[in-house]
């Protein structure tokens, strides 16, 4: 079931919050949550039913074995917890692509298994792992099966997100005013979720036609000039950019709606001046997971190692090469090696993670290098920072191309193109109309321009996580003291119209998927 479908807007939602809140008035707090989490399940077999025994299965084994963690601290317990989530992520994720990799080696005609992805496997996935490493480490309080049940089910972040960790939802889950309604949340929640539909519906998918067009021609073997290559890269950008955020802020207005704060998972990552901010804005959760369990446990056992060596450890701004590579390239370029083929089965994503991983690995022997030289640059200078955040986004459409493309060949067609092997192309484009460069320059200035929903929400707290202290451009902008949101007639009746210009164009078609659907 889409978030931008008629059935969800009209039906589910307002059935499952009726229900919700009509237990939870009447004191049935627990009926509540077993309310919340049934419509959660029937909001997930929706999709496709058959992919509804194997979360039940995920979910119950991983409870026992966290209850098993709780009383006996075993690591072998805990590999094999770990091995077991992999191995299904592994065989429904990864098995067909692999079968058909080995078959391409040996050219042996193979048979290539067909298996059907199931929804929300990558997301839920993560969650489970973290709670068994969190049980494993005795930061787990004992918690009934009904909560873990709901904090994993919860249908707002379900399907793609936030990834979000247990002991932000199951505290909140349990708490005694859980199941009545707050006239605050419910507005702000729903001011969200208007908004991120607005995002979907209005813009990341008219965006998305001219992405679409682009990478069509580049899949044919189409000649494509500098001009529409980097016109194509951009649009899809903004596209996933708009399609994301617009995401992010619906679940967080679900949640908000249900009374449960959900954690951030998008900052306006296209003002980000480097790469390193840039992924601290991006897809929050999935970069809080990574580094958590992933990146600050290799670098903890490689010092570790470094350590008992008897080899002291450097300044960060006096390292050597080969301590740079080891203690930081490497245990980088992995993370996001995961990262890319978290994303998707394909060598593209696998390209995808590498070329962020160079990225941040520069970024990060960059910061080191100005400090060895004692460099401390104005962040307030507007030509630096305006060219730090062009230059950020030049990488980040380089980067998106690999994660667009359907396969590697069409992918390195475009990069050709981005450098001009083709020609650049600024005569009149069938790709790239008027009308395309308009609206991309439009989209863009809105990115930069504009602060995100939740700075413009900041008065009330919605999701989880401190915000950023605003730049020079928000600051500006929040200097208008009527600007930011509040519960008041004159934003009922704005984002009630911007609210019906979005459901009367979800509803005028099919909807089509939010891109993180297919991770």
């Amino acid at each position: 079931m889409l978030f931008n479908s008629a059935i969800f807007i009209f039906g589910f939602l307002p059935v499952t919050l009726a229900g919700f809140f009509g237990l939870g008035l009447r004191g049935h707090k627990e009926w509540a949550i077993i309310w919340l989490t049934v419509a959660s399940l029937f909001f997930y077999a929706w999709w496709d039913v058959s992919n509804l025994p194997l979360l039940v299965i995920s979910i119950g084994a991983n409870f026992a074995i966290q209850r098993l963690l709780a009383r006996h601290r075993s690591k072998t317990l805990l590999v094999a917890g770990i091995a077991l989530n992999l191995a299904a992520l592994g065989y429904y994720k990864y098995a067909g692509f692999l079968a058909k990799t080995i078959d391409s080696a040996l050219d042996g005609g193979l048979p290539i298994p067909h298996i059907v992805l199931p929804l929300a496997i990558s997301f839920y996935t993560f969650q489970q792992i973290a709670y068994l490493c969190d049980s494993y480490d005795g930061l787990v309080e004992d918690s009934s099966f009904a909560n873990y049940m709901a904090f994993i089910t919860f249908f707002p972040h379900l399907i793609a997100g936030p990834i979000t960790h247990h002991k932000e939802i199951i505290p909140q889950l349990a708490h005694a005013n859980i199941g009545r309604p707050e006239p605050i949340m419910m507005a702000a929640g729903a001011t969200m979720f208007l908004v991120g539909l607005f995002k979907k519906v209005m813009i990341a998918d008219a965006i998305a036609v001219y992405a679409n067009s682009v990478f069509a021609a580049a899949s044919r073997s189409e000649q494509l000039t500098m001009f529409e290559a980097w016109g194509g890269g951009l649009a899809y950008t903004l596209q996933i950019y708009f399609d994301f955020s617009g995401y992010s802020d619906m679940a967080i207005g679900l949640g908000l709606m249900f009374g449960v704060r959900l954690p951030f998972n998008f900052d306006s990552p296209l003002k980000a001046a480097n790469i390193i901010d840039y992924w601290a804005r991006w897809h929050m959760t999935l970069t809080r997971f990574v580094t958590a369990y992933i990146y600050s446990p290799i670098t903890v056992k490689l010092t570790r190692r470094r350590m008992e060596a008897g080899k002291p450890l450097p300044k960060r701004g006096q390292m050597t090469l080969g301590t740079f590579l080891t203690l930081v390239a490497w245990p980088t370029l992995l993370a996001f090696l995961i990262i890319g083929v978290w994303h998707g089965a394909g060598w593209q994503f696998a390209l995808f993670g590498l070329v962020h991983g160079i990225y941040l690995t520069i970024n990060h022997g960059w910061r080191i290098f100005k400090k060895s030289r004692g460099w401390n640059w104005n962040n307030d200078n507007v030509f630096l920072v305006a060219s730090s955040v062009l230059l950020t986004l030049a990488c980040v459409i380089l980067g998106l191309v690999f994660f667009r493309s359907p396969d590697i060949d069409t992918a390195f067609r475009l990069v050709e193109a981005m450098v001009g092997a083709n020609g650049v192309g600024l005569h009149s484009s069938q790709l790239l109309t008027q009308r395309q460069v308009q609206l991309t320059l439009v989209l863009t200035a809105i990115v930069w321009l504009l602060p995100n929903t939740q700075e413009w929400l900041r008065r009330v707290p919605t999701g989880l996580g401190e915000l950023r202290s605003p730049g020079w451009i928000e600051r500006q902008i929040f200097a208008l003291a009527s600007f930011g949101w509040r519960p008041s007639r004159a934003f009922a009746v704005a984002v009630g119209l911007l609210g019906f210009l979005a459901i009367a164009k979800a509803i005028s078609a099919a909807p089509p998927e939010f891109i993180y659907f297919n991770f």
